[in-house]
This record gives C-alpha cells, sequence and structure tokens, in this order.
C-alpha cells in the first residue's frame, strides 16, 4: 500500500507532520479528516516495492509488552467513550514500535472502509492472535468492547509475567551450559594439543582415553570447517524437521517430559489453557469455538491436539469435566472444581481459580528449577574433569613411574 507524507492542522491550528498508508491521495485526506485534522499538504513517498519488504523484513516484531499496552490503552479509551477510529488513529500516531504503527494505520483505514474492528485486526494474524480477535468480536457483538480489552489485559499480562519468570529460573543453567562449551573449546584447541606435543617426543604408550581425547582435539584444530558445516547442516535439518507438522507434533510432546523443565511447561501451559478458557466464557464465547481458540493459544501441538478431542466429544454430547477426566490432563483436585463450576454454572471463576492454581505450582517449581538442574551441571563438570585427569595426567604418572624405575 503506498505511504504519504502530509501536513496538516488541528481545531486548534497547531501544525502537524507525519506519514500514513493509504490507497491514494483522496483515502488519505479523508483519514486526516477522520482524525479531525485539516490537511495542507499530501505527497506521495517514492519506494519501491522490493525496498518496502526489504524494510518490512528488518523492522522488530510487535512485542508482548507492546501488545499489554495496546489492550490497557484501548479499554481505558472505549470505557471513556471516545469513538474507536479516533483512539486506535491517536495510538497509531504515538507508538514507538513502527510495525505497531504500521498495523494500526492499516486498521483505521479498514474502519474508514466500514469494516469492524475484529475483522480489522484479522487482517494482521502476526500481531493479533486468533484469541485476541475473537475476544474483540466478541465484545462488538455484546457492547462491551471496553471489559473485552480489559480481561485481554489482564490475561497478556499474566502471560508476560510467566515469560518473564521462566527466563529468569534458565538463565543460570544456561550460562553454566555456554561456559561448559566455551571451556570444551578451549581445551580443545589449546590445552590438549600442548600435552599431544609432548607425549609424541617423549614416545609414550598412550592408554584410551588419552587417544580419544588427542583424536577429538585434532578433529577440532584440523577439520574445524567441516565442524561447523556438519552443526549448520545438521541444525538447518532439524529446523526444517521441526517445521513440518510431525516434527512440532514429536517435539511439543517430547519437551513436556524433559527432566525438571518438563512439569513446569505442562503445568504452564495448562494454567495457560485454564486462563484463556476461563477469559472465553466469561467472554460469552460458545464452549466448542472457545476450545478451537484455547488450542491455538497454548501453542503446543501435543496439547492441542488433546484440547481438539475434548472439542470433539463435547459436540458429541459430553461434558466439559467428563471430557477434560478422560483427557488426563488434570490432577483430581482440579477436576473437582471444573466439575463444581459446571454444576455451578460458575466454569469461569472455577477455570481462574485452576488457572491461579497452577500459576502458584508453576512459580513455586521455577524456584526451585535451579536447585534440581544443578546436581545435572555438577555431574557433568566433574565428568569434564575426570576424563580430562585420566587422559592427562594418567600418561604422565605412567612416565614419571618409568623414569623412577629406570
Amino acid at each position: 500500500m503506498p505511504l504519504f507524507q502530509y501536513q496538516a492542522r488541528t481545531r486548534s491550528g497547531t501544525l502537524q507532520s507525519g506519514t500514513l498508508e493509504a490507497q491514494d491521495q483522496a483515502s488519505a485526506a479523508q483519514a486526516l479528516l477522520n482524525r479531525e485534522l485539516v490537511p495542507i499538504a499530501i505527497q506521495q513517498k517514492a519506494q519501491s516495492t522490493q525496498s518496502q519488504s526489504l524494510r518490512a523484513l528488518f523492522i522488530p516484531r510487535v512485542s508482548l509488552d507492546e501488545l499489554v499496552i495496546f489492550a490497557r490503552q484501548m479499554y481505558s479509551l472505549t470505557k471513556s467513550g471516545i469513538p474507536i477510529l479516533r483512539a486506535i488513529g491517536g495510538l497509531a500516531e504515538s507508538t514507538a514500535s513502527r510495525r505497531m504503527q504500521a498495523t494500526l494505520s492499516d486498521v483505521v483505514e479498514q474502519l474508514e472502509r466500514g469494516r469492524s474492528l475484529s475483522n480489522a485486526l484479522h487482517r494482521h494474524k502476526a500481531v493479533f492472535s486468533s484469541l485476541f480477535v475473537a475476544v474483540v468480536h466478541v465484545g462488538e457483538n455484546t457492547g462491551r468492547l471496553d471489559e473485552a480489552f480489559r480481561l485481554l489485559a489482564l490475561y497478556l499480562e499474566r502471560e508476560q509475567e510467566t515469560r518473564k519468570q521462566i527466563k529468569a529460573a534458565t538463565r543460570y543453567p544456561m550460562f553454566v551450559l555456554i561456559a561448559i562449551v566455551v571451556a570444551l573449546v578451549v581445551m580443545n584447541i589449546w590445552v590438549i594439543p600442548t600435552f599431544a606435543g609432548m607425549f609424541a617426543k617423549l614416545g609414550a604408550d598412550l592408554p584410551v582415553t588419552t587417544r580419544i581425547l588427542i583424536t577429538m582435539s585434532d578433529i577440532f584444530v584440523h577439520h574445524w570447517p567441516w565442524m561447523l558445516l556438519a552443526i549448520a547442516a545438521g541444525w538447518a535439518l532439524l529446523h526444517r524437521y521441526l517445521r513440518t507438522d510431525a516434527g512440532q507434533l514429536r517435539w511439543d510432546k517430547y519437551k513436556l517430559r524433559i527432566y525438571a523443565v518438563g512439569s513446569i511447561l505442562q503445568r504452564s501451559l495448562l494454567s495457560r489453557f485454564a486462563r484463556s478458557f476461563a477469559m472465553m466464557a466469561r467472554a460469552g464465547v460458545p464452549v466448542t469455538h472457545a476450545l478451537s481458540l484455547v488450542a491455538e493459544a497454548v501453542d503446543n501441538k501435543h496439547m492441542a491436539r488433546q484440547i481438539l478431542d475434548m472439542r470433539r466429544n463435547i459436540e458429541k454430547g459430553e461434558s466439559l469435566s467428563r471430557v477434560c477426566a478422560s483427557s488426563k490432563m488434570f490432577t483430581p483436585l482440579v477436576l473437582q472444581m471444573i466439575n463444581v463450576g459446571e454444576e455451578t454454572g460458575r466454569v469461569d471463576e472455577l477455570l481462574t481459580d485452576v488457572a491461579e492454581f497452577y500459576e502458584r505450582e508453576v512459580e513455586f517449581d521455577l524456584k526451585s528449577l535451579t536447585a534440581k538442574i544443578e546436581p545435572v551441571l555438577i555431574a557433568i563438570v566433574a565428568i569434564m574433569v575426570l576424563v580430562l585427569a585420566l587422559g592427562i595426567f594418567t600418561p604422565m604418572w605412567d612416565m614419571a613411574r618409568a623414569y623412577r624405575g629406570g
């Protein structure tokens, strides 16, 4: 879509300038008038399609923080009774994110053409998820758009907090693993070759461990281009496989079984399932449609398949508590809470309690994650030191004994 530079005046006479996307100059002028701006000059920016695509490639993605701010601002603006077109137009001009600015400018243009807000947001799937669009759609139809944005803000804020906790908990293990990799590289490139040269000069009979270390070091020193090529090829093939449906399904299933981390991921996904489903139920989305959207929100193919199976069983006439029990994803306590919620007609409240229950468990497990992983990391370092000691010091001790015996 063409990009136009404009100069316009506000009602108070203040001069404003900026850029906006529009089909032509007339559409750009109309867009400015809808924002209560009087256009003075409008000129199309000369920019090729190729440069536009290249520029879009290097523009950063819209972060979760920006989505939280957008939802919070939209809640405040819609609650205050400000028209949607004016609210989004103002946010488009005030946001610091270039991708968000371009997205909201297009949303404004779609609204000016008569489309609904949910349809305009749905055009930007890379920014707004299906769950986000569905809640906005329900808010439009029920006349409670401010409440829809409030629910989205609360959901996104909790998601943001969970991600921060996971990053904080995995920072130490990642640092130790990087240090181990660096130590391996340094040892194989500089340390072991020094001892290998010394052993070669002395003509000592080397044990198996030492020969393995020297061979590995020789590969690092003399065949590193092939090593890098093999690692790059292996990574590319693995990345390509994980992008397939079968690969993604297998990897998402395996992630839930990783030592110390798998249980945390599973509970985090169950918390996301419960919170997003509660939000959908509170917004008035039908159960079957809500489950389809929640399956996308959990961002795990294996769990999404189980959720879709739950939806199919509900379509056959089974109750929510029964399909939750048959999925074997939840603990008996949680199943009891879901059952009570279904019987009392307060599924959204009970599911919110379920989400908070899992979030507390995730928070506790994250705090103890370092204590669980630390013994494994210590064992890895101990094995490295043991192998190095056996490979380097054993032949030195043998040579010392031979020298004393001689």
